[in-house]
């Protein structure tokens, strides 16, 4: 597989990454989950070529972290290993809130190393900006890190473009993780132009539509009863989940008549948007990585490129990504 530059640094990414989250949280309960099979999917991603490992403290919480530590140990050597800090844990782990403030970056990042069992941490994201912290604060706590020698690169993630500059301003970023896809291409308007105007790669969360467009998913009430967090994504509801799953059936008869899979053909068309794109779908069954990561050898023609942007325009996806709270942590 193919390797790209992380930004403007010496770090250097597989053109696929791993999105571990649905190994330890979100998608079903502990009883759904399968940790041999989790530990064996690692496995198979580095002898297909994927090196970049997408994790962060609030999943679990802190469960998918120790999860990577299981399986690193005499793998480290050309691994970049990515986690998020930013939230505020409350005594039951739960997310209750926003906290970027440099008190919260260093305790996260010290409890992160030591669940990771690793001395430095390649990527560091702030998971979502907080408002009541200036963005410039957190990252030059964030820098702190850095010249101490526990964290290597900073990132950030679901943030404006305007906040993206004025954290570079700071200290160069590496990568902006932006949910990302035929699905959701916001952030083409105005985050996308900033990473490249900075050298900032752009890390694509959900390449897959959480599972719509590799067919593969159920109705938001269906997932509500399994504790699966995309019962309440408005997306997956009522009308929005009829609107959605015609969109979902239009690639798979594309992909048909490609021979290939729908998930193979929405991969397809982020990594032909440029190097800078770095797709992170999340799984956790060796099957699906394997499908996942034969889409880096299929080449698109810019006539499929261009019919699948007019299958897939700007706002063809029905519904928000998020509702409520989370809804008001993005874009920041």
């Amino acid at each position: 597989m193919q390797t790209h530059p992380l930004g403007k640094t010496p770090l250097r990414t597989s053109a696929l990454g791993l999105g571990c989250m649905p190994m330890s949280h979100g998608y079903g309960t502990a009883a759904t989950r399968d940790r041999s099979e989790a530990l064996a999917t690692l496995a198979a991603a580095v002898e297909l070529g994927i090196t970049h490992f997408d994790t962060a403290e609030v999943y679990g919480p802190w469960t998918n972290e120790e999860l990577l530590a299981d399986f690193l140990p005499g793998r480290r050597s050309g691994l970049l290993v990515a986690t998020k800090f930013g939230f505020r844990l409350g005594a039951d782990g739960r997310a209750a809130g926003l906290d970027g403030s440099p008190a919260n970056a260093r305790r996260a990042c010290e409890g992160s190393l030591r669940r990771l069992k690793i001395d430095c941490i390649d990527l560091y994201y702030l998971h979502r900006r907080d408002p009541d912290v200036p963005i410039e604060d957190s990252i030059g706590a964030m820098a702190d890190l850095v010249t101490e020698g526990k964290v290597r690169s900073l990132g950030l993630s679901e943030v404006s473009a305007d906040t993206l500059r004025l954290a570079a301003a700071v200290h160069p970023i590496a990568a902006l993780q932006s949910e990302y896809s035929l699905w959701e291409r916001g952030v083409e308007r105005e985050v996308l132009p900033a990473c490249r105007e900075l050298g900032v790669s752009l890390v694509a969360y959900a390449p897959l539509g959480r599972g719509l467009l590799a067919s593969n998913v159920a109705r938001g009430e269906d997932y509500a009863a399994v504790g699966d967090f995309r019962g309440g994504l408005p997306r997956f509801q009522g009308e929005n989940w009829d609107r959605n799953q015609e969109l979902a059936a239009a690639l798979a008869r594309f992909a048909n008549r490609k021979g290939c899979t729908g998930a193979q053909l929405a991969l397809a068309w982020l990594l032909a948007q440029g190097p800078d794109i770095v797709p992170i779908p999340g799984t956790r069954r060796r099957t699906h990585l394997a499908e996942n990561a034969a889409a880096t050898e299929l080449s698109l023609p810019s006539c499929d490129l261009m019919a699948l942007e007019e299958m897939f325009p700007r706002g063809a996806a029905a519904g928000p990504r998020y509702s409520g709270e989370q809804l008001s942590w993005v874009g920041r």
